[in-house]
């Protein structure tokens, strides 16, 4: 998601101690002091904040349509509706719109982190939430991985720079305080905090009778990280011919939930029924927690030849991958590099969505995509093949702008 600055009314302030995370954090030796050895916690605040909006990705043009791993990706001429993300009630381009007029008030921003100076480094910030996934969440009880995607959409957007998370903040709003439940929320921010080896240093938790439904909360999350200067990942030297490697998801993670729903509603399953074609239930598979990228990707820069790298999240492959490219270049992608997986040829073949909207909203079973030199790719490949993780060759950089699928 975006970096950007977030505009909110405080009406009031009220201090109360919360000792709950820190007894969370007290508890485990792997959940706060990753990489500093020490960490102060700062969960005692309670106040009355609105939510601010969710960010939306800028928009970039797609060339063509086509077919993806074998599934037809277009609307059927059969009289039934096509869903789509903005008939959901996301409009993508009004959020490029609030972007474009952001920028003009603090230029810089647009990036997938917000890098600040610092010595010799850059300290790189993001800011985040899981969105309507927290829908789900209240409908099949299942809390307790919704912490780790919180984390994820951050510490993903950051890692894009180069940079190693530090530190972790979280933001949790309800109606009315359940303490089991919001143990449960944080022990996942806990665990993610852990996969990304960064400290959680602490957070808000606000109580606003009235705000939200009974039962129900919103979570948002912010993450610190630092890279050197001479070491940040910025596009700037990506170049024709260099090759995009996809580094797989774990189902949707934390983005298209609003048009999901739609879909889940349309299709009349229940989220406790079979995944049609996998091996799980619908709730389940859609509650998959989103994939913390941090070690591999550092892992991966540590030995050289990574140029650019995208968060694949609102905006899809459409939207994301040209963000990290100079001007006048252009992605080609090979959609039969990869299966796709399950959850999606369901949520497309339910949806009647067409091709265009599936690429400008999910990630079809790619969540990072690195654009990497040809000598890293035969390694990073290489590495691949010899089962040290799953990667895929999913396309290369071309002269012209835009995403063409072939």
């Amino acid at each position: 998601m975006d970096f950007r600055h977030k505009l909110c009314s405080v009406l009031f302030r009220r201090r109360l101690n919360i000792t709950m995370e820190a007894r969370l954090l007290q508890s485990s030796s792997s959940t706060c002091c990753f990489s500093s050895g020490s960490c102060s916690i700062n969960r005692h605040r309670f106040s009355a904040i609105p939510s601010s909006p969710k960010p939306l990705s800028v928009s970039f043009p797609q060339k063509t349509r086509t077919r993806t791993n074998g599934v037809s990706m277009s609307k059927k001429d059969d009289g039934i509706e096509s869903l789509s993300y903005k008939g959901s009630g996301v409009d993508i381009d009004a959020g490029t719109e609030l972007v474009r007029r952001i920028a003009k008030m603090a230029p810089g921003i647009g990036g997938f982190g917000g890098l600040f100076p610092l010595g010799d480094s850059y300290l790189v910030a993001g800011t985040d939430g899981v969105g309507t996934k927290l829908k789900l969440a209240f409908e099949t009880g299942i809390h307790h991985t919704i912490g780790i995607d919180l984390v994820a959409m951050s510490v993903n957007d950051i890692v894009t720079s180069g940079a190693k998370p530090l530190f972790f903040l979280d933001y949790f709003a309800t109606s009315r305080l359940d303490v089991d439940l919001a143990e449960k929320v944080i022990k996942g921010i806990v665990d993610g905090c852990g996969q990304s080896d960064c400290a959680l240093l602490g957070g808000e938790t606000a109580e606003m009778p009235d705000f939200y439904a009974e039962g129900e909360y919103d979570l948002s999350g912010f993450a610190v990280g630092i890279v050197k200067k001479d070491s940040v990942i910025n596009g700037k030297n990506i170049v024709a011919g260099d090759v995009l490697i996809g580094l797989p998801s774990s189902g949707v993670h934390s983005n298209g939930f609003s048009l999901v729903r739609k879909v889940v509603a349309r299709s009349g399953l229940s989220l406790k029924d079979e995944l049609p074609g996998g091996s799980t239930t619908l709730g389940e598979a859609l509650m998959a927690p989103t994939v913390i990228y941090v070690k591999q990707v550092l892992d991966i820069i540590s030995r050289g030849g990574v140029k650019g790298i995208a968060h694949i999240t609102g905006g899809g492959f459409t939207d994301n991958i040209p963000r990290v490219f100079p001007d006048g270049l252009g992605a080609v992608i090979h959609t039969d590099a990869w299966e796709l997986p399950p959850l999606f040829k369901w949520i497309q073949q339910s949806g009647r969505i067409e091709d265009s909207e599936m690429r400008r909203t999910f990630n079809l079973g790619i969540g990072m995509v690195m654009v990497v030199s040809p000598e890293a790719a035969l390694r990073i490949l290489g590495e691949a093949n010899n089962g040290d993780y799953v990667a895929y060759r999913i396309g290369e950089v071309t002269n012209g702008e835009g995403v063409t699928y072939l």
